[in-house]
């Protein structure tokens, strides 16, 4: 069947779209989430996409085409196009199994994956795959598939050294802006660290927002070489112009929504970005305690064998620390007020805790690769300025400027202790809340400044921290949560 293109002026992000109309359908035999095939009948060029049926803004002997369909084709509104119909993707057959508790073999994985890159599946079947791997899980086998079929559909980081290091903290935490001390602690001793970190789904600021308020992180992989030709390291954002495991992106952006993270998913979504940049050396770190993503100890302890399982099983050497998780690490929560703690602390200043935790972080990474008194060293490129030089040597090299400016918050308010006593508790969650409605991530200098900490003893009066916002309303709205909940306890 011979149809007009029309540009429907949207994109999906994912998934290849084309919209036809009832009749048209009716005719071709289609039901929604049918696939067709799409010729150019000028070039010849073809595209598989799923189809959408529109009773009213798409007219029989039309097709709509979302910007995706447009660019592979390469085509423009008014031209025709051939329409058949076509086989769905056998991947659907391989998650109905899994959905049915069925295991899934090397190769059913690796055509999932495959078909997610290509964007052969819709919102709904990959949904539906994150929703089998949740309800009857990933075995190690099938997890390393995963994590194997993730980093071969993507692009890899190729760099000719022996050894090289990475690390990763599961999260939950507010600040605990370790990466951006420990990768110039260890670049200035002489390791390659190519860091590759994410941006913020939940929190008040990622890495790579964090990193962003002094140098840029969406780099190519030619300009990411020659900074670690320069450094012997980067701290960069992993998504955009990288498309380091792409499949594990675009699974990020189903499961976010829905609030669930099979385990399986989450060991493979890490140790996929790891091995995509070549690591043989990682570091995990899984904080634990209230109101962090693992409660207990024990649930830690748990996915932490199965990190260091999966790593032998990807021919990496991990280690697992298990970290204080129940209170922010640092002061600064937000782009901007973090990026003012790790430039403090590099400068061979403060917060403490977060100073403390980052020693201890490079000691442990230090060790791993066979290094002799590995904290007097971190020590030691910490405050003789070494570690500071070789941070700003790398923002240069991603393109930052000589001095940095961090941006500044134009409205500020103090939330203040209601009666004398000690900090009991910082609940995690809400802290994270009020920095969100305060603008952060997205204004780069809103969040929150701690002024305490668990066991501090506070008198009435005292300020339990400021909120940073860029515009008066967000201070308004963030005001407001901040004394509906009881982010800070003191008793």
């Amino acid at each position: 069947m011979k149809l007009k293109v029309i540009d429907v002026n949207l994109s999906t992000g994912g998934p290849a779209i084309a919209i036809i109309s009832e009749a048209d359908a009716k005719k071709l035999g289609l039901r929604a989430s049918d696939r067709i095939r799409i010729t150019r009948l000028r070039t010849g060029k073809v595209a598989i996409a799923v189809a959408d049926i529109s009773s009213e803004h798409i007219r029989p002997g039309e097709i709509g085409l979302f910007e995706e369909m447009l660019k592979i084709l390469d085509i423009k509104e008014g031209i025709h196009v051939e329409v058949i119909p076509s086989e769905r993707p056998r991947s659907i057959q391989y998650i109905s199994a899994k959905l049915e508790g069925n295991p899934l073999s090397r190769k059913q994985i690796y055509e999932i994956v495959s078909d997610i890159v290509e964007n052969h599946l819709s919102e709904v079947e990959m949904t539906y795959f994150v929703a089998a791997c949740y309800s009857n899980g990933l075995s190690m086998e099938e997890t390393a598939n995963l994590t194997n079929a993730i980093v071969e559909t993507g692009t890899r980081l190729e760099i000719n050294k022996r050894m090289i290091l990475d690390k990763h903290c599961v999260g939950g935490v507010p600040n605990n802006r370790t990466t951006l001390i420990v990768v110039p602690i260890l670049a200035s001793l002489g390791y390659t660290m190519p860091k590759t970190s994410s941006r913020s789904i939940t929190s008040p600021a990622g890495t790579a927002d964090t990193m962003e308020v002094m140098a840029p992180v969406s780099l190519t992989l030619e300009k990411i070489k020659e900074v670690l030709e320069k450094t012997n390291a980067c701290m960069v954002w992993g998504g955009g112009n990288m498309n380091l495991a792409a499949a594990d992106d675009k699974l990020i952006r189903i499961r976010h929504p829905l609030s669930i993270d099979p385990e399986g998913m989450l060991l493979a979504s890490i140790m996929a970005k790891k091995k995509a940049v070549g690591a043989t050396h990682c570091l995990i770190d899984i904080p634990y305690g209230f109101m962090a993503k693992f409660p207990t100890k024990q649930s830690a302890s748990s996915l932490a064998k199965k990190f260091v399982k999966l790593g032998r099983m990807l021919g990496m050497k991990v280690k697992v620390v298990m970290t204080d998780g129940s209170q922010p690490v640092g002061n600064g929560i937000g782009p901007a007020l973090e990026a003012y703690d790790v430039l403090s602390v590099l400068k061979g200043g403060g917060p403490n805790d977060l100073r403390e935790k980052a020693i201890y972080m490079a000691s442990e990474m230090l060790a791993m690769v066979g290094g002799k008194k590995a904290r007097e060293k971190v020590i030691d490129a910490l405050d003789s300025g070494k570690a500071y030089s070789k941070f700003r040597e790398i923002a240069i090299a991603q393109g930052g400027k000589k001095h940095i400016k961090l941006p500044k918050a134009r409205n500020f308010f103090d939330v203040i202790s209601p009666k004398d006593g000690a900090v009991f508790q910082i609940n995690n969650k809400a802290i994270s809340r009020i920095a969100r409605i305060a603008g952060a991530p997205q204004d780069k200098a809103a969040g929150i400044y701690l002024r305490v900490h668990c066991n501090d003893r506070i008198r009435k009066g005292s300020v339990l921290f400021t909120i940073h916002a860029q515009s008066r309303a967000k201070l308004e709205n963030a005001i407001l949560v901040a004394k509906e909940c009881e982010s800070i306890t003191v008793k």
